[in-house]
């Protein structure tokens, strides 16, 4: 069977009429097939005498979306009556084309403007937005849950969220239609509702792309006053030239310049670069910790507060660090949009094959991490930064400069690189509330502006409000559940396995884990935020 995406050059049948599908009240309730609308085709006059036949003898309107003739073409048929995206008679997307209208936008967000991905781009994307600083704060964890837990607590959320990512790959297309849900919140939004999707999870995923970028540019403008630092040395004892607000602007300045490419795949490219660096920093903390040996005085007895209610909420925050580890899972079904799909290839085998690949780079980042980092360290690995402040506070001067500022220069190049893709999720958003108004793909100029609106946007409120980060851990517990709890209850309702079978007890037991465990790391958040308090000061980041 031909690819049905991308069928556009061949030749079309005689009768054509171009229509406009009726405006959607969002972009993530709209399933679609193609990155190209469909042209409505008149129906066979040959065929349409018996379908009227049967339905009444009532003519169809031709300048409407017509379902297609189940029968079987007779060899009568001219070759030119016949459309040449047409599927076998059973096959899922001849009956998504039968029960959908398809949504033309489609083929003028970026997210899906352009299907020509594979399982490489898969693997750059997956890496990108799946590895990033927040690693660098996982060997925190241990300091409270021990060798053991702490080991085992990393094993379960991995193996967790890999299953879970495995489920959303696989629900991208639908076994039933043949539709192809290109965003997270059009998945949930067509199995809970718009009511359910606007309460549950437009926020969380909303707050995993723009929060992000938000922290971002804090880090990467931080990084960079470091990276000046360890570059001009000794001649910077003065004052120095940029004040951090003016580094924010700065790495600011060069991730809008970058957001200029035009749709997710043509950043494919930059997705490689950000993993490479991410593995970049990734290795060379741990190798340097693992080669400078055991601090003095390091234990691995673990943190424990007088208060029991203290360490109560130090354990579910341990465990809250640890899922907060990994990140992507909003991001996965966007990737999974950019690659072709027919009958016979369907787009989850490359996108699984590359999330293998992906998640295996990981897990050789993440567990040397770990493991390396709270063996040279101990329960002395510093809250605030991890693995990253460790180095320069026990190891700043035994480490040749050049590493440190190579790190520094890995971790910029790698927020650079990640702005980019989970920016994209809300140029998505942006253009697409254009495209519903207008019912026209969105200009370059206005795309341009949409941009640079969205990044300086994100610099804002990072100036405004730098304390944002004191949130981290209740806004975080909120958003928790994208990656540990809904995909399991998303493949219970849509594939409706045997209820009380091995699979639905299965996703059910995780699903009500995921959002228990949400439950609980908010419930951490807020009591952290009441017990040591929030130092408000707006417009003076640190």
């Amino acid at each position: 069977m031909g690819d049905v995406i991308e069928d556009s050059t061949t030749t079309t049948p005689a009768a054509v009429a171009v229509v406009a599908a009726p405006p959607m009240q969002t972009q993530y309730n709209s399933p679609s097939l193609s990155r190209k609308p469909l042209l409505s085709i008149e129906p066979n006059p040959n065929n349409g005498g018996a379908n009227n036949r049967r339905s009444g003898g009532s003519t169809p309107n031709t300048t409407t979306t017509t379902a297609m003739v189940t029968t079987t073409p007779t060899r009568s048929t001219p070759n030119f009556l016949t459309p040449n995206f047409l599927t076998p008679l059973g096959s899922p997307i001849r009956r998504a084309i039968q029960m959908t209208k398809l949504d033309p936008q489609d083929a003028w967000l970026p997210i899906t403007e352009s299907r020509n991905g594979n399982a490489y781009y898969a693997a750059f994307h997956t890496l990108s937005s799946g590895i990033g600083i927040q690693a660098l704060v996982v060997p925190v964890a241990f300091t409270v849950l021990g060798w053991a837990w702490g080991t085992i607590s990393l094993t379960i959320a991995f193996i967790w969220q890999l299953y879970t990512l495995g489920l959303l790959v696989k629900l991208h297309e639908s076994t039933d239609t043949g539709m192809r849900y290109n965003r997270y919140l059009q998945l949930f939004s067509s199995t809970f509702g718009d009511r359910m999707t606007k309460i549950f999870a437009l926020f969380p995923i909303l707050y995993l792309s723009g929060g992000t970028c938000v922290a971002l540019i804090i880090i990467g403008g931080g990084t960079m006053r470091t990276f000046y630092q360890i570059v001009c040395g000794e001649g910077c004892s003065g004052k120095p030239p940029l004040t951090i607000v003016e580094w924010y602007l700065v790495f600011t300045c060069a991730a809008v310049v970058l957001s200029q490419l035009p749709n997710l795949n043509s950043i494919a490219g930059v997705s490689l670069v950000g993993a490479v660096t991410a593995i970049g920093y990734c290795t060379i903390l741990w190798v340097i910790a693992v080669k400078e040996g055991r601090i003095d005085g390091v234990s691995y007895d673990r943190v424990r507060p007088v208060s029991n209610v203290d360490w109560i909420f130090g354990v579910l925050n341990s465990f809250g660090i640890i899922a907060f580890g990994f990140r992507g899972h909003n991001l996965t079904l966007e990737i999974q949009a950019t690659m072709p799909s027919s009958d016979k290839k369907p787009s989850y085998v490359p996108m699984w094959r590359g999330v293998q690949i992906a998640y295996l780079i990981v897990a050789m980042c993440l567990f040397p991490l770990c493991i390396g980092g709270y063996w040279a360290y101990g329960n002395k690995i510093p809250e605030n930064g991890g693995m990253l402040t460790a180095i320069y506070t026990y190891h700043g001067r035994d480490t040749a400069q050049s590493i440190l500022a190579l790190t520094s220069l890995f971790i910029i190049i790698n927020a650079v690189s990640s702005f980019q893709i989970y920016g994209m999720q809300m140029f998505d958003d942006m253009e697409s509330k254009y495209t519903t108004r207008f019912n026209k793909p969105c200009p370059w100029w206005l795309r341009s502006i949409f941009r640079a609106m969205f990044g300086f946007g994100c610099f804002f409120v990072g100036v405004a409000i730098p304390f944002l980060g004191s949130f981290a851990g209740l806004i975080g517990g909120i958003a928790l559940p994208v990656t540990f709890a809904y995909p399991c209850f998303l493949w219970n309702k849509i594939r409706k396995p045997k209820k009380h079978g091995a699979i639905w007890c299965l996703n059910f037991g995780l699903g009500v884990s995921g959002m228990v465990l949400s439950v609980l790391v908010i419930a951490a958040g807020v009591y952290v935020i009441i017990d040591t308090g929030i130092k408000v000061s707006f417009f003076k980041p640190q």
